[in-house]
């Protein structure tokens, strides 16, 4: 009988150490996500506001997404490592289900708003080096940092909007803790055949990729046009009219919100699939955690293509931690100004951005 219960218990506990270093792994994932957004973030929110030369519509843009990237890290992330270290904890589901349900309420929509904030900031971005590329006499009378801020503002009024309109248009569509994601996510009535109201959520990738489609086709006429700025600048062997020259930095700046864009299409398209396949009926449990966690990595992944292909940030980085500022703190009384001006910035910046200019 010993023999027989250690044999039928062996597989049992099998299972169990390899659930248990799964979820081990995943807490890890989730930890160095949490660090890898949070501080990649703050450096991307100091540069793009901090330094002066950032201080311009396509600045405020990427503080935005940087922002957005930033809540993520900060609130939804670490509400995944507290559930997961419950469960590993305790075996099961510590948590009350009225409260667990109430916090997910709360997280799930900024979730959802966030991606809604990122993919169409991505989007304005797009817009501003197709002008900047396309028409650079009529950029600094088109996009002013009044029209930018007013702009961010809607994103974000309209984005967070959006994800909360699935739970009020069908109570039935609810935000509940997903053990497969290990997220809050929009959730359907379990053993209830699919609704025709619940095609309310295929708005959410048909959204998406209208907006991600339209960035591409604009991504791809600004590269097209800078491809023949190039072309013909070589023939000529000199440099075009000075209203219609591009900088290097301007090139870059093209290019890298190109990346960027493809890399949140990579990231979201797995998301868009599992919606679909959701409101079809599909259970993805496995596919599912992938899926969301591709794309909330991709929070980490901006700074990272900052870093790569945008000298001007790389210097903006330098200039508030390099030399300079290590310089001008050890120096000093004498340099007491240049630091309380650093340490003020966001003041001048928040300034900046409400004063009656249009520049």
């Amino acid at each position: 009988m010993l023999g027989n219960s250690s044999s039928s218990s062996s597989p049992n506990c099998t299972l169990c150490s390899q659930d248990f270093a799964g979820g081990v792994c995943k807490i890890l994932l989730m930890v160095f996500l949490i660090v890898a957004i949070s501080l990649g973030n703050v450096v991307s929110l100091l540069v793009f506001l901090c330094v002066k030369q950032f201080r311009s519509p396509q600045g405020y843009l990427k503080a935005s997404l940087a922002l957005t990237d930033f809540i993520i890290g900060v609130i939804v992330v670490p509400y995944s490592v507290y559930r997961e270290v419950n469960r590993l904890a305790y075996g099961v589901e510590q948590e009350p289900a009225e409260s667990g349900e109430l916090a997910c309420y709360i997280i799930g929509p900024i979730f959802a708003g966030s991606t809604f904030v990122s993919i169409t900031t991505i989007f304005l971005l797009s817009v501003e080096r197709s002008i900047a590329v396309l028409k650079p006499l009529h950029k600094k009378a088109v996009i002013t940092k009044r029209r930018t801020l007013w702009l961010i503002l809607l994103t974000w009024a309209l984005s967070y909007c959006m994800a909360v309109i699935p739970m009020l248009a069908s109570s039935d569509i609810t935000q509940q803790y997903n053990s497969c994601s290990n997220l809050c996510t929009y959730e359907f009535p379990a053993n209830k055949p699919p609704q025709s109201h619940w095609n309310i959520m295929l708005l959410y990738p048909v959204f998406d990729f209208s907006l991600l489609g339209s960035t591409l086709i604009i991504n791809v006429v600004t590269f097209a046009a800078l491809h023949q700025y190039c072309k013909i600048r070589k023939q000529l062997g000199v440099e075009l009219q000075s209203g219609s020259q591009l900088s290097f930095l301007d090139i870059n700046a093209a290019k890298t919100i190109g990346i960027l864009t493809f890399a949140f299409a990579a990231a979201f398209s797995p998301i868009a699939v599992f919606v679909v396949g959701s409101v079809m009926g599909y259970k993805w449990c496995h596919f599912s955690f992938y899926a969301f966690w591709i794309l909330t990595s991709n929070s980490c992944w901006n700074v990272a293509i900052y870093s790569i292909w945008d000298p001007k940030f790389r210097l903006g980085v330098r200039e508030l931690f390099g030399k300079k500022v290590l310089k001008s703190v050890s120096q000093g009384p004498s340099h007491s100004m240049e630091v309380n001006s650093t340490s003020m910035a966001g003041v001048v910046v928040l300034k900046d951005m409400f004063c009656m200019d249009n520049t």
